[in-house]
């Protein structure tokens, strides 16, 4: 193993994670963790495989497309973007990736519907007025849904956010009440919110799914 302090970091997200759901009386195993792997080699995710990881998220089609090849028998991976992907990007990522975090429009739902492959969907909706933050305005979700249902290959699991930096966790609480709230108007279960520095609070506002990076791998590092 490349490196030997994973181990122990994961089993303390794992217990973060359970912890957290014991507060919120919920089962953890309903709490899936995607290692956030963006900027980091092919060996970083071949170390987190080996050890039990088996939901791996990425930012960008062009970087992962690098790693891919490397990882062909991580047989039981799965692959999560989760950084903003452009509509002519569509079907190189439907291809690389088992699922998409970050839709925001009904235009990229419909480009990833025509590759011929079934594909796991969830909706980025910005709650926050940061430039930099992409993502469906609330009031457009509908639409997106609509494109998502329907098409054959397209399984719509539900909502991601991501809210404004704060070393206060307890401040992202409010985009992630409000999250629960828009998908439980749509009637979407899955909720991807929460990160190394706030997953409790995202937990304990229902969150089905953890995108935590530097708690699992440390500080980002260029690919090698």
């Amino acid at each position: 193993m490349t490196d030997p302090g994973l181990k122990d970091r994961f089993a303390a997200v794992q217990e973060r994670i359970a912890e957290a759901a014991a507060r919120s009386h919920r089962n953890p195993r309903e709490i899936m963790l995607v290692a956030v792997s963006k900027v980091f080699p092919a060996t970083a995710i071949r170390d987190g495989y080996e050890l039990g990881m088996r939901d791996f998220g990425e930012n960008y089609v062009q970087e992962f497309e690098g790693k891919a090849p490397l990882l062909s028998d991580c047989r039981d991976a799965r692959f999560h973007l989760i950084g903003h992907l452009q509509s002519n990007k569509a079907r190189r990522a439907a291809e690389l990736f088992h699922v998409i975090q970050t839709v925001d429009s009904p235009k990229l739902a419909r480009r990833l519907a025509e590759a011929d492959r079934t594909l796991d969907i969830m909706i980025e909706v910005k709650l926050s007025e940061e430039g930099s933050k992409s993502g469906a305005a609330a009031g457009d979700v509908r639409a997106i849904v609509d494109a998502c249902r329907g098409s054959k290959n397209l399984r719509l699991l539900g909502l991601m956010t991501v809210p404004p930096w704060s070393e206060n966790p307890e401040e992202s609480r409010p985009y992630f009440a409000r999250l629960r709230e828009i998908a439980a108007e749509h009637d979407l279960r899955g909720l991807s919110m929460g990160m190394s520095n706030d997953m409790e609070v995202a937990i304990e506002e229902g969150a089905t799914c953890v995108r935590v990076g530097t708690a699992l791998f440390g500080e980002r590092r260029k690919s090698a």
